[in-house]
């Protein structure tokens, strides 16, 4: 199957259901965006992950990113694999080093989880062509009371992680998509004061 990159671009109250909200996945290289239903605590959870806030005590996608780390497990990516009935199916992909499990997810948990642990959110481009909306024809249908999101910004580190990942599985294509971003970071980094 083929993906592409998104990230949580845009959360919205929707107008009709008081307790739903709008997540908007924006995909960068197509321009297109694709809206998901999601319920108020999700919303939440995705806006402290972006912002990187906790709560006082773990709640529960915190809790997974703690069991991940207390049994050396982690997160290699999230997909979201299929759009069914006006409902979207993702997949979480756990190693523990030697071998990788897919665990299937919601959505609105999937992108919590890979904001939290660091990791590529990635859209199946039959789902994508199937969901997204050119982005003017999205903003003029979603409430006035949307709440922009900023694209989390990558680290080094993060990068340099997916570029190994890449080079692993003989992903050369998007290695050298990696790579220009690592350049691109390093020569940002080296104008700033």
């Amino acid at each position: 199957m083929d993906y592409t990159h998104v990230y949580p671009y845009q959360i919205s109250q929707t107008m009709s259901m008081s307790d739903a909200y709008v997540l908007v996945l924006n995909a960068p290289d197509t321009g297109k965006q694709v809206p998901i239903i999601i319920g108020e605590a999700e919303a939440q959870a995705i806006v402290m992950a972006i912002e990187q806030r906790r709560a006082r005590r773990p709640l529960t996608h915190t809790l997974l990113s703690n069991i991940l780390e207390e049994f050396m497990l982690s997160l290699k990516q999230v997909t979201i694999d299929r759009f069914e009935e006006g409902i979207f199916y993702s997949t979480l992909y756990i190693s523990d080093g030697f071998s990788e499990k897919q665990i299937d997810s919601r959505t609105s948990d999937a992108v919590v989880m890979a904001l939290i642990e660091g990791c590529d959110i990635l859209m199946a481009k039959n789902v994508l062509e199937e969901t997204s909306m050119e982005p003017g024809a999205l903003e003029a249908n979603l409430p006035q009371n949307k709440a922009p999101l900023a694209q989390p910004e990558e680290t080094l580190e993060q990068l340099e992680k997916q570029l190994h990942q890449c080079e692993e599985n003989e992903n050369y294509e998007e290695a050298a998509e990696i790579m220009k971003r690592i350049n691109q970071l390093k020569s940002s980094n080296q104008k700033k004061p």
